[in-house]
C-alpha cells in the first residue's frame, strides 16, 4: 500500500459532469495547483475531442509540471495520434468489457473489441508512448472475460489495468473479491475507477486499494458524471488516517483546491462535505461543544489545521450552556448563570425561527436586550 499513486481525473471525468466546462485557463491553473501540492498524477482530458480542448493539454504538458500527465482515449488510431499532437507521451486507453457496453459501441462483435484493442496499444507502443487500459464497466463484466482482456492488454505491452465500476454498482466487498482476483493474475498495477452512484465511490476505491489495487482515480470534491467519482480530499485523508499512509500530498491547501474547483466547475460545495465543507469541523450540540472543550478529539478524528481548516462552534437550536459561554468569553463578555440560560433560550428561539445556525452580531444583539431588560431599559 505504500506505493499507492493518486491519478486525480478532475480534469476529464470530474469536468464530464453535466454542465460543468472548464476555460483553457482553469485547466491550466487547476493542472498547475494539483501539480504543486504534490499529486502524482493527472488524467488532463480528451485530446480526441480537438479544439479547446486539444489547446489546453497541450498547453498543459508545455507547463514543464513534475505530475505525470495523461491523456483518455477510445481504442483508435485516430484519438493517439490526437494525443501525440497534444505533446502527451501517456494515453490512456478505454474499451468496453461487458455485454451491454460491446453491444452498444460494438454491435456485440467481441472479435473487433480484440483487435480494436491490440491495434491501438501496438500503433501507441510503437510510437513509445506508456500505454495504460481501462476496462469500462468492469464490474458488470464477466470475470472470466474481464481477465482475459485484462492479460491480453499485459501481453501486449501495457503498463497498467483499470478496473472501472463505471455505473457505481458494487459494494466495498465486491470490489474486494473482484479485484483481488485481477491483482492475482496480473503482473502489472491495477487502478482504481469507481463511481457514486450509490454512495460507495470513495469505500470501493479503498476496498481496491486493499485487495492490492495501487493507483487509484479521483476527482476534487468527488466532481464527476452522474453522482460523482471517489473525491481526491477522501480517498487522501482515509489513507492517512485509517491505513497511516502518508502520500507525500499537501493535505493543507486542499481548501483552496476544492473552491478552485468549485468556482470553475460553477457549483458549490456542500456544507456537510466530508474534509472540505464548511461543517466539516463545526460543532453546535452542546453536547458536542462540551466534549470538545475538554478534548478535542472526542468528536473530531483530527486536528482541523492538518487540512487547512479550523475548528467552529456554531449557535442555534442545539447549542448548550457550554458554547455559549465560550463565544462570549471570547467576545470579553461574561454572564451570570441565569442571564446564560436566559440568552441560550433566546438562542434557540431565533435560531429556529431563522432555521440557521446565529452570526457573532446576533448573539450581542441578544445579550444587549437581555441587558436593557434587566435594567428597565425601553
Amino acid at each position: 500500500m505504500s506505493q499507492i499513486r493518486i491519478n486525480d481525473t478532475t480534469l476529464r471525468d470530474g469536468e464530464q459532469a453535466a454542465g460543468v466546462a472548464f476555460s483553457k485557463a482553469e485547466k491550466i491553473a487547476l493542472a498547475r495547483f494539483m501539480d504543486a501540492i504534490g499529486i502524482h498524477e493527472l488524467e488532463v482530458g480528451i485530446p480526441a475531442m480537438g479544439s479547446e480542448e486539444a489547446e489546453a493539454i497541450l498547453a498543459i504538458t508545455q507547463l514543464g509540471l513534475s505530475t505525470d500527465l495523461i491523456g483518455w482515449n477510445r481504442a483508435k488510431r485516430s484519438d493517439i495520434e490526437a494525443s501525440i499532437k497534444c505533446g502527451l507521451q501517456r494515453v490512456h486507453i478505454s474499451i468496453p468489457v461487458s455485454d451491454i457496453q460491446i453491444k452498444a459501441k460494438f454491435q456485440g462483435n467481441y472479435d473487433l473489441v480484440w483487435k480494436s484493442l491490440r491495434d491501438t496499444i501496438n500503433f501507441a507502443l510503437d510510437r513509445g508512448l506508456y500505454v495504460a487500459v481501462g476496462g469500462e464497466d468492469s464490474s458488470r463484466a464477466d470475470p472470466s472475460f474481464l481477465l482475459d482482456m485484462a492479460l491480453a492488454a499485459q501481453n501486449w505491452g501495457a503498463s497498467r489495468f483499470r478496473f472501472c465500476d463505471t455505473v457505481g454498482i458494487l459494494d466495498p466487498m465486491m470490489i474486494t473479491e473482484r479485484v483481488s482476483y485481477l491483482v492475482s493474475w496480473l503482473d502489472i498495477p491495477v487502478e482504481m475507477h469507481t463511481h457514486n452512484d450509490l454512495g460507495l465511490a470513495t469505500a470501493n476505491a479503498l476496498a481496491g486499494i486493499r485487495a492490492g489495487a495501487t493507483s487509484v482515480n479521483t476527482t476534487v470534491n468527488g466532481l464527476g458524471e452522474r453522482a460523482g467519482n471517489a473525491a481526491l480530499e477522501e480517498v487522501i485523508m482515509a489513507l492517512k488516517q485509517i491505513y497511516q499512509i502518508d502520500l507525500g500530498i499537501n493535505v493543507r491547501r486542499f481548501p483552496e483546491l476544492s473552491q478552485m474547483v468549485a468556482r470553475a466547475s460553477g457549483s458549490f460545495v456542500p456544507p456537510w462535505k466530508a474534509i472540505v465543507g464548511e461543517n466539516a469541523f463545526a460543532h453546535e450540540s452542546g453536547i458536542h461543544v462540551h466534549g470538545i472543550l475538554q478534548n478535542p478529539y472526542t468528536y473530531e478524528l483530527f486536528d482541523p489545521q492538518e487540512v487547512g481548516r479550523e475548528r467552529r462552534v456554531v449557535l442555534g437550536k442545539h447549542s448548550g450552556r457550554h458554547g455559549i459561554v465560550k463565544i462570549l468569553k471570547e467576545l470579553g463578555i461574561f454572564l451570570t448563570s441565569e442571564e446564560t440560560q436566559q440568552v441560550l433560550a433566546e438562542v434557540k428561539d431565533l435560531s429556529t425561527q431563522l432555521k440557521r445556525g446565529l452570526t457573532t452580531d446576533e448573539l450581542i444583539n441578544i445579550v444587549k436586550s437581555r441587558r436593557e431588560i434587566a435594567h428597565g431599559v425601553n
